[in-house]
């Protein structure tokens, strides 16, 4: 009989019972395919509410540490494979809510591509990826750059260090460890203006002579600024769990590029027993003496909107075989160009031995600006607004959908996290027509797999929502 005492009182009650049960499966003490008490027995025999029990099994659900089955219950679910080792203490960590379980086919995204350009002459347009303009916070950032001009002009005249100002990669690290649980030494932080910079010193630091691999469908721009610094290329289609680990040994793949805690475009968020299998696919390279590594794009990670937010893969990584990389341009703006990167300490080593000769591409004025944004706490009051915002969006998108005619052939997935999801239609017309349809009524939106569509609605202002359901009703029907 499974028993917890709940004495944190920092913490929810229902944080603290999944902590609990998350911290049994990883020892062992709980053994894959062990039924879990039902969340009413379970909540009488804590003494608890139901809805605290129903929290905590969500939250393991969508990391994939259980799984249910229709009117049988909860189960533990088989995180490790044979011959995988089990994990030490150091690699508990905290993560999310999808049951992928309750799916009967086994979905496979490949050959599908997204555009990464925004149409800018549409109503509304799913396929983007801008924020609104009206979310973002310039009073604030106006009163930042005027103190600082005025209180740190000398500063402002000094050149960056290569890997950016302290200042910032302090402001990220104290971030990353109060929001992400990540625990990251400055020192390997590098802050450069944007994904395309950071992976031209990725490939001066790893080699032109590796295999590198992006996601299928993903960014299209990962592999094409891949082909323009002329390294071999390949593209590792997905299952329904994320990045398909036996296609990385077939391609002879060296480096993998994904984005674990929610895909884009499909939203899939890459459950524990698949994370550390493409951990193991990285430490049987190490043990071979070959090079594999893993960047880890965290996209949209601040936009979780029900639950806690996901852990890094760079969490429960212990072979320093994780490049972790983010960007603000999707939490404040796409015109801010500043991204960054966590290297492991080997690698660190290696830049500041060969290419800490490089400038940095972000000047030390907007460093600065960030630095106090962060610091000063108006990130994280941003973050809070722009997930309130979300989630209202989201709401009555998803209400407009429900209620329209489009609601007799809908099915929605994985709307819990980020700035878009997944929109599933039981057409009767050829989905080229009704794609056609939809772009006649000023609708820009695109497949992910077959009669599935990505709907990012980060741009879209609310008061369009309404009648852009309608215009894809009339698409789909008329």
């Amino acid at each position: 009989m499974l028993s917890y005492s709940f004495e944190d009182n920092k913490s929810p009650i229902y944080e603290q019972l999944y902590n609990y049960i998350k911290k049994d499966i990883m020892s062992g003490e709980l053994s894959a395919n062990t039924k879990l008490p039902s969340k009413r027995s379970f909540a009488g025999q804590l003494s608890v509410s139901v809805i605290t029990v129903e929290n905590a099994y969500n939250q393991l659900m969508s990391e994939g540490f259980i799984y249910s089955l229709p009117k049988k219950g909860f189960y533990v679910s088989d995180i490790f494979s044979i011959g995988m080792s089990l994990p030490t203490d150091k690699n508990l960590y905290k993560e999310n809510k999808i049951n992928r379980s309750s799916r009967n086919e086994k979905v496979i995204y490949s050959k599908v591509s997204v555009p990464y350009y925004v149409n800018q002459n549409t109503f509304a347009d799913f396929n983007s990826n801008s924020a609104d303009p009206a979310s973002f916070p310039f009073s604030t950032w106006a009163k930042i750059t005027r103190r600082i001009l005025s209180d740190d002009q000398n500063y402002l005249m000094q050149n960056s260090p290569s890997n950016g100002i302290i200042e910032l990669r302090f402001a990220i690290s104290d971030y990353l460890e109060a929001f992400r649980g990540m625990n990251v030494n400055p020192n390997n932080i590098i802050v450069g203006a944007g994904t395309e910079i950071m992976y031209n010193i990725l490939i001066q630091l790893l080699g032109q002579s590796k295999v590198y691999a992006s996601e299928i469908p993903g960014y299209d721009k990962i592999d094409r600024i891949l082909k323009a610094n002329s390294v071999i290329s390949e593209r590792i289609p997905l299952d329904e769990y994320g990045i398909i680990p036996e296609q990385l040994t077939e391609k002879s793949v060296d480096i993998i590029h994904i984005t674990p805690s929610h895909h884009f475009p499909t939203g899939i968020t890459m459950p524990i027993k698949r994370r550390y299998e493409i951990l193991e696919w990285a430490n049987i390279g190490l043990h071979n003496f070959k090079d594999k590594y893993i960047i880890e794009d965290d996209y949209d990670s601040e936009f979780r909107l029900s639950g806690l937010p996901i852990p890094s893969l760079y969490s429960i990584d212990n072979s320093e075989r994780v490049i972790y990389m983010n960007t603000f341009t999707k939490s404040l703006a796409s015109t801010i160009r500043i991204s960054y990167m966590i290297l492991p300490d080997h690698l660190m080593a290696k830049y500041n031995e060969t290419l800490s000769f490089y400038a940095c591409t972000v000047s030390t004025f907007e460093q600065l600006t960030l630095a106090h944004f962060i610091a000063d706490g108006y990130y994280e009051k941003h973050i809070n607004r722009m997930r309130s915002s979300s989630r209202r969006k989201r709401n009555l998108l998803l209400r407009c959908i429900r209620e329209s005619s489009l609601g007799k052939i809908a099915t929605i997935n994985e709307e819990e996290s980020g700035l878009h999801f997944i929109l599933r239609l039981d057409l009767k017309r050829n989905e080229k027509t009704f794609l056609e349809k939809a772009k006649k009524q000023g609708i820009n939106i695109s497949p992910v797999s077959k009669n599935s569509y990505m709907i990012n609605y980060s741009s879209i202002p609310m008061d369009r929502i309404e009648e852009a359901v309608n215009r894809l009703s009339i698409a789909a029907f008329d």
